[in-house]
């Protein structure tokens, strides 16, 4: 019968972009044709983004990015001032970033498996990356520990991420040199997790709630909705580089239309690329064009591509360019997160 540590052996490794210079790559497929020409125009819309100083850098994430391996490239991103605000799905910034952040690790693994046997051993499986079961109890634990230890009232995922980053500070630290959350929460870049129940929080506002069941931390969509919206509105213009589509990707270019019911003729997105897999045939929403969405008022054309590529492939290599072309050493950093009104427990220095 095999054991635990028979699957969980050898762990993933996020790739690091600064050790890969791209650049001539990437410009090389400017002369090539299909989606190797698409991705070099979409480098050249990020780096167009970078160069931009009148424009804010929206990163929507969705998809099983960090636990397949790039979970550093967002730390560079942020570190290195190439975005000003993420909005990502709950998965990605708990259940892998807090979670590694924690001392956990993903482990390489195989879809060529008994997932019954995987069950028994509290082993889940995300295609070919296996995570320990019982580490997840343990991250779902934490977040109900840190809701606990709140003042029980309504916020927004950005408040509660900054909590996290701020538990982090307050516990030594990450076990892990590349945390995302705790990144965004010593460079004040705001992270969005509008579906924020879909994840290891969701199980820690169970546990949580059902403890308080009277006076109790809850999750605020319609605040994170106004925030992000304060946001557009704060800035001259925009530009949104999305791995992936769902709830990130609509939410994002949502508060365009939401900014201009609050203020007259507020611009569309200026600047967008897409990286997805996602047929557009069936009308999804991760595979509706940007073109699409201009006919919604939430993106401009003039700037605009989609990627057809899986992410671990494409983003590497669009946001690799752009860090070794340097653009963004130019960059004035927004730090976004002081735009809120923020509590005395929260206050940033």
């Amino acid at each position: 019968m095999a054991t635990k540590k028979d699957f969980l052996k050898e762990t993933i490794e996020h790739i690091d972009i600064k050790r890969h210079n791209v650049v001539d790559l990437v410009e090389s497929m400017k002369h090539m044709a299909f989606s190797a020409r698409d991705l070099y125009r979409a480098a050249k819309i990020y780096e167009k983004m970078l160069g931009d100083t009148d424009t804010t850098v929206i990163l929507t994430l969705a998809g099983s990015l960090f636990s397949a391996g790039l979970k550093k490239v967002v730390y560079d991103m942020i570190t290195n001032n190439m975005v000003d605000a993420i909005v990502s799905t709950g998965a990605i910034m708990v259940d892998q970033d807090f979670f590694e952040a924690l001392g956990f690790k993903h482990y390489i693994g195989s879809p060529y498996v008994d997932d019954n046997e995987l069950r028994e051993l509290h082993i889940d499986r995300i295609y070919d990356t296996f995570i320990d079961e019982d580490e997840l109890r343990i991250c779902d634990d934490t977040t109900a520990g840190i809701f606990d230890n709140l003042e029980p009232r309504p916020y927004s995922s950005r408040e509660l991420l900054w909590h996290f980053g701020k538990y982090l500070e307050e516990h030594g630290g990450p076990k892990t040199d590349d945390s995302v959350i705790y990144a965004a929460y010593k460079n004040n870049v705001p992270i969005f997790v509008p579906a924020f129940s879909d994840c290891s929080a969701g199980f820690g506002i169970v546990m949580h709630q059902t403890k308080n069941p009277v006076n109790h931390v809850s999750f605020d969509s319609g605040k994170d909705f106004l925030e992000l919206t304060q946001i557009k509105l704060n800035s001259k213009e925009t530009g949104i580089f999305m791995v992936g589509g769902g709830v990130p990707k609509n939410f994002t270019q949502d508060i365009v239309v939401a900014a201009d019911i609050l203020q007259e003729d507020a611009p569309m997105h200026k600047y967008a690329i897409q990286i997805t897999v996602a047929d557009v045939r069936d009308g999804a929403l991760s595979s509706s064009t940007l073109k699409e969405a201009s006919s919604w008022g939430k993106v401009e054309t003039t700037y605009e591509q989609m990627v057809y590529s899986e992410a671990t492939l494409a983003m590497p290599l669009i946001a690799g360019y752009a860090y070794h072309k340097g653009i963004w050493k130019n960059r004035k950093k927004k730090e976004l997160q002081k735009l809120f009104s923020l509590s005395s427990v929260e206050k940033i220095q």
